[in-house]
């Protein structure tokens, strides 16, 4: 089979193609063949080296993967030949709160990822995806979509009503704008493009900002909401963006914490957290619980993930620059 790893030294031009033998499931364990994956931030940090320079290579990226279980090992029992599954990206994270030893099972980094024809995983690590969903929609789902339901539904405990300010048109952003609006949430989504704005706009977004030409944009978004301020905000941008995040939430309200885009140093009043009861949050995808109620949402509710291109497998590379440019609305995915 072929595969795709980091050998020798991290950077893109380091990512090459390499043949493997087809892996055989241990007991427990399932052979999987990949059908589709889909590119995450995090995957590009990790092929760059700026996500864990200290992990040992050689090192098979990507953590969000679809295909079809071909063979399994003795006592499997969650899942047969046949059926379409993905792996979850902390493959120890099952359920409950989560710790240090789950944490440290995410595939793509502590733990060989998807980026190869066949994959072999625990029983316990991988979820059966919506039936209505192509391969290239379900690989969207273990990080982007888990990350935003996390955040939103989970931590958040969204309910109908409420004001849902979201940063970016990525992945999860995007997952978190349809996610809100199944909820029956407000939403306000902030971007540089006003061509992004208006996509999100078809999308179901109620109020839009471009943040370029509003820097400030967090008196923008206090006013949208008659001055009370946000109960939700999915923060995005890190160093950038969580100075106004804080000034644009209401009393008690949840920001949760999902990327540092904008860079890791912030300035930031405490106060701001400390007087207005607001919780900071910070959010690392989500357990295989959390995942199957999201899958049986995304089921009820008809929902869509936002592709914006696919590209070959063997066009890794060169999926990974795109992403890189930042030009992408939605999921960028890997077919094979």
């Amino acid at each position: 089979m072929q595969a795709f790893e980091i050998q020798n030294q991290f950077g893109l031009d380091n990512l090459v193609a390499v043949e493997q033998p087809v892996p055989e499931p241990g007991p427990g364990e399932v052979l999987i063949r990949l059908k589709a994956c889909s590119l995450n931030y995090r995957d590009l940090l990790m092929v760059l080296g700026h996500y864990n320079p200290n992990l040992p290579l050689p090192l098979r990226p990507l953590s969000d993967g679809v295909g079809e279980v071909t063979a399994c090992g003795e006592g499997v029992y969650r899942v047969q030949p046949g059926d379409r599954v993905a792996g979850i990206f902390t493959q120890q994270w099952l359920g409950g709160r989560l710790t240090y030893e789950r944490a440290r099972s995410a595939l793509g980094g502590e733990r060989q990822g998807m980026l190869a024809e066949y994959v072999v995983l625990n029983q316990e690590g991988v979820v059966k995806v919506p039936a209505r969903l192509t391969d290239a929609e379900a690989a969207t789902l273990p990080c982007a979509a888990l990350t935003a339901w996390n955040a939103l539904m989970v931590a958040g405990n969204l309910i109908a009503g409420e004001t849902v300010l979201i940063q970016g048109t990525g992945g999860v952003s995007l997952f978190g704008l349809q996610l809100a609006k199944i909820a029956g949430a407000r939403v306000i989504i902030t971007s540089s493009s006003d061509e992004k704005l208006e996509r999100a706009r078809a999308l179901g977004a109620d109020e839009t900002i471009n943040y370029r030409e509003t820097p400030k944009w967090a008196k923008v978004a206090r006013q949208m909401t008659g001055g009370n301020g946000v109960d939700h905000i999915v923060e995005v941008g890190g160093g950038q963006t969580l100075g106004q995040s804080l000034k644009a939430c209401t009393i008690g309200g949840h920001i949760a914490m999902i990327g540092i885009l904008g860079g890791n140093e912030a300035t930031i009043h405490p106060t701001d957290i400390l007087m207005h009861g607001i919780c900071l949050q910070g959010i690392m995808v989500g357990s295989r619980d959390m995942f199957e109620a999201m899958n049986a949402a995304i089921e009820v509710n008809g929902l869509s993930p936002v592709i914006d291109r696919e590209f070959h497998f063997s066009e890794i590379v060169s999926a990974l620059r795109y992403l890189q440019s930042g030009s992408h609305f939605g999921k960028i995915v890997l077919n094979f």
